[in-house]
């Protein structure tokens, strides 16, 4: 296999893996009344430790299943937000589709989304506190831009291994020439 060929396989295998965790998060925020009820239930079952070694998480996700019950019960349509939230991801997800096609045509899409991963930081630290999130659960959503970036930087450098790879060479007498 030739170098830009491996180039080509190793920035698609992490696109996929990037791809799937974007379309999971998105379909997870759809029903997302049911799985809070699950968790909590998970969580206080005879079987779980959480509650006895992380009393904060077991009363934060208690309380976030109170506040979605009560939503969905008095307001459903403010639910309709976290649907659209689910859509984004997926939508985000199908633009990575380019990069898969074309990595270095589509390069951009890639730096775009570093960018979003690096602006989830000053959004859980500005609209947490806002919101009334605990700082820990903001640190939380902070990791999915500290680790959504990991794969997304190593896509982009072998995207620019492989463009340099690809290159094609300028012919001396343009170069010459000045053109």
């Amino acid at each position: 296999m030739s170098e830009s060929a491996a180039l080509v396989r190793g920035i698609r295998v992490w696109l996929v893996i990037f791809i799937v965790c974007l379309v999971l998060s998105g379909l997870t925020a759809f029903p997302l009344v049911t799985e809070l009820r699950w968790l909590e239930d998970a969580l206080k079952s005879s079987a779980s430790p959480v509650p006895e070694h992380l009393p904060g998480l077991t009363e934060w996700i208690e309380r976030v299943r109170e506040g979605l019950d009560a939503t969905d019960e008095r307001y459903p349509f403010v639910l309709y937000g976290t649907d659209w939230l689910a859509f984004a991801h997926l939508v985000i997800a199908v633009a990575f589709y380019g990069p898969y096609r074309d990595p270095v045509r589509n390069i951009w899409v890639i730096e775009f989304g570093m960018i979003a991963c690096a602006g989830i930081i000053p959004l859980a630290l500005i609209c947490g506190p806002i919101r009334g999130i605990p700082f820990w659960w903001s640190v939380i959503d902070m990791s999915f831009g500290v680790f959504g970036v990991i794969p997304l930087h190593l896509v982009r450098r072998r995207i620019k291994r492989l463009e340099a790879l690809t290159a094609r060479p300028v012919p001396t007498a343009a170069v010459a020439a000045g053109t």
